[in-house]
């Protein structure tokens, strides 16, 4: 039987502290058990993660694996791999002294007492602060003992979108959007997607314009896929084409039609999506998948098989 855990962190910060910490374990029926506790203020996990990003751009940069990868003038560029092996270790040492406070440790108690290794359990955290959602929630001991847990982020505030009835498809209908593929290799995205071909009818728009791409999203779509350049600053940007970036706010009237006409799940095969994804929560779509941080083309590739 699968469960569904939501761990609740409110309000609060790594340098403050989580006042008010809840945990809720849903099965079948519709009352949760629910657990509460609090997490102490934790800055120097906030430290280690800063350093950590500066030194995997770094370390990429240097190996040249990952040309979507951009190291700004003044950080630091002289890092082996051996450094940055034990700076993980390090902040994942760090994380988990944190998960184990003794006012935090009431609630792990709780869940191991209701849950099973042998079970899938959706593990959803909802939280608004951004640092909180970069951090490798995977590497909490918790999710070693329970292999077949599958952790996810939310907002603390959500609704179920209101979507207008539709006739049953035998085909999933995927909209597949190639922005500035400039020094990234999108090809492999292309030729994985077409192997779909007998479960999903495609779309495929290569660098398109705005208006363009506006008007294929006012259509029925199950599957939103983009992949190219993409960055987080005040907010989610894309880059469309090799001289459009737009942020997703100029998609927003387009983007509540498809969520609206039954889109589901939006994909983002690009750096850095948090942006993104905050674009798209405050529109209430079901489900997003994308990348908090720069990663190699390979490892875009293989995630998306």
């Amino acid at each position: 039987m699968n469960k569904l855990v939501v761990l609740s962190l409110g309000n609060g910060n790594l340098h403050n502290g989580f006042p008010t910490v809840t945990a809720q374990v849903w099965e079948q029926s519709d009352r949760p058990i629910k657990f509460t506790g609090y997490l102490p203020a934790a800055p120097e996990i906030s430290e280690l993660y800063r350093y950590w990003q500066l030194l995997y751009s770094a370390l990429y940069q240097r190996l040249d694996l990952n040309p979507r990868i951009e190291v700004d003038d003044g950080d630091v560029t002289n890092v082996s791999s051996v450094e940055f092996s034990h700076l993980c270790q390090r902040l994942s040492n760090e994380i988990n002294i944190w998960l184990n406070s003794e006012s935090f440790r009431h609630i792990e108690q709780q869940l191991r007492t209701y849950l099973h290794s042998y079970e899938e359990i959706r593990f959803i955290i909802e939280t608004s602060d951004n640092l909180l959602k970069r951090l490798p929630w995977h590497l909490w001991q918790f999710f070693e003992d329970y292999p077949k847990a599958e952790v996810a982020l939310s907002a603390t505030e959500y609704q179920t979108p209101k979507q207008i009835p539709k006739k049953h498809r035998s085909k999933l209908k995927v909209l597949a959007i190639f922005g500035n593929s400039k020094g990234i290799d999108l090809r492999k995205d292309r030729i994985f997607l077409k192997q779909l071909s007998n479960k999903a009818q495609l779309e495929f728009l290569v660098e398109p314009g705005l208006e363009i791409l506006n008007d294929q999203l006012w259509q029925e779509w199950d599957i939103l896929f983009f992949a190219g350049h993409s960055y987080s600053k005040e907010q989610g940007i894309i880059q469309l084409n090799q001289t459009d970036a737009i942020a997703l706010d100029s998609l927003k009237y387009a983007l509540k039609k498809a969520i609206s006409k039954g889109l589901k799940l939006a994909i983002f095969n690009s750096c850095d999506g948090l942006g993104l994804a905050q674009a798209l929560l405050d529109l209430h779509i079901p489900q997003v998948i994308l990348m908090r941080e720069p990663v190699p083309d390979v490892v875009a590739q293989e995630f998306l098989k």
